[in-house]
């Protein structure tokens, strides 16, 4: 099927994480003036809810005793007394890495496995535009607000990758979706360079090249064939813009005298190992069923994990949650391949499979809730699923009340699984 060169007219989004002049608001189009209003409420209040509950808990649990061990040179805690407290809710754990590359560059080799690239923004006004082509107006603010308050949501206002990460892969899907393929290759190539997953970003881009839906025009019913609706023209080529990005990391370790190849053999710090394709959905559901054992014991002897470090009735429970978000994502991929365009149910399938064929030893499903975090398409299905009053309340409510419990952990410097 020949498709349409009609030129899209619509104007970039501006950043979420900043208010564009008064003058720019009324030169917007109507749509992207709702958009941003929706992105703002969601930015505004799932912050609130973050920096509430890590104060909170900060206030409650107290800092733990360990934080020297995670962060030696106290980069977490430059200002001292009230200050820190301010910050704590965007300082900890994986923040220390970043800090310190900042600080000093990759000068040790597990620092490669934290890519460069981290400006404080999200794009949630372009989501809210692309959730509106593909589930409609009415629902795509439902989708914001979800992903908005995610229970590790958090990991948006921390020293991490993940809110680049995030308006980077809208941005690069949204240029695909409104046929915009130079726009595509950059912003995924960007996306690339703030974490390895990135690379993933070719799949949908290379099926909704071929397949769709393109264009400015909402998703219209969906044609089931294997057979390409588009040929492949030139500037198909783009897309390959987004490997370039791992590359160019790579190229600049090499320069700089660091190892090349660190990005792909860092992780092994963390005893996150290639293990086979989606073992890790056997591991986490082993580890799940030991957890669930040790807790119904009553007994914190014997530990029934292979490996355990810390708390037995802890580690127990974050195995159990942890399953909680791989059935969350299984069954939201089995959504998203049915309820949105095949492009979506392709970049779930592939950005899982880096998680999943790769578990981490001690707790095989270890940091899942953050890789589900920045998954967008996700967020759509959920929507989808929660779009009526009497339900959409609740998903908010609760989902909010978890990402604030959540905050006071991560402030207190307790591990968030």
């Amino acid at each position: 099927m020949e498709h349409s060169r009609t030129p899209v007219t619509e104007p970039s989004a501006p950043a979420a994480g900043a208010a564009p002049p008064a003058r720019s608001l009324a030169a917007l189009p109507a749509e992207w003036r709702t958009a941003l209003a929706c992105a703002w409420r969601a930015v505004w209040w799932s912050r609130l809810v973050v920096w509430a509950g890590g104060l909170v808990g900060l206030a409650t649990l107290g800092r733990s005793g360990r934080w020297r061990d995670f962060d030696p040179g106290a980069v977490t805690a430059p200002f001292g007394g009230v200050a820190d407290w301010l910050v704590a809710p965007a300082a900890r754990w994986d923040a220390v890495w970043y800090l310190a590359i900042a600080h000093d560059s990759y000068g040790e080799s597990g620092r490669a496995a934290f890519f460069p690239l981290y400006p404080l923004l999200v794009g949630l006004t372009i989501l809210h535009r692309l959730a509106t082509l593909e589930i409609g107006a009415g629902t795509a603010g439902t989708a914001v607000m979800l992903l908005a308050v995610f229970p590790s949501a958090y990991c948006f206002s921390a020293v991490y990758s993940e809110s680049v990460f995030l308006a980077l892969s809208v941005g690069a899907i949204y240029a695909a979706r409104v046929d915009r393929w130079t726009w595509a290759g950059v912003l995924g190539m960007l996306a690339a360079s703030s974490r390895s997953a990135g690379v993933v970003l070719v799949v949908p881009l290379a099926l909704l090249y071929l397949y769709g839906p393109r264009g400015p025009a909402p998703t219209g019913p969906r044609v089931r064939t294997w057979r390409p609706r588009f040929p492949v023209r030139a500037d198909a080529l783009w897309i390959g813009l987004v490997p370039l990005g791992l590359g160019a990391f790579v190229a600049y370790l090499a320069v700089t005298g660091a190892d090349p190849g660190a990005p792909f053999t860092a992780q092994a710090e963390w005893m996150r190992v290639f293990a086979g394709p989606f073992v890790g959905v056997w591991d986490g559901a082993s580890a799940a069923f030991d957890g669930a054992r040790q807790l119904l014991s009553g007994s914190r002897e014997p530990v029934y994990f292979a490996v355990a470090a810390g708390d037995p009735f802890v580690i127990a429970a974050q195995n159990l949650i942890l399953f909680a978000f791989l059935v969350l994502g299984l069954a939201g991929t089995v959504g998203v391949l049915r309820r949105l365009p095949v492009a979506y149910g392709g970049y779930m399938v592939t950005a899982l499979a880096l998680p999943l064929s790769y578990p981490v030893a001690p707790q095989p499903l270890m940091s899942f809730p953050r890789f589900l975090a920045v998954l967008f398409p996700l967020h759509l299905w959920l929507a989808l699923v929660v779009r009526r009053r009497r339900w959409r309340r609740p998903a908010l409510a609760a989902s909010a009340v978890m990402l604030a419990v959540a905050s006071a952990q991560f402030a207190a410097w307790e591990w968030v699984a």
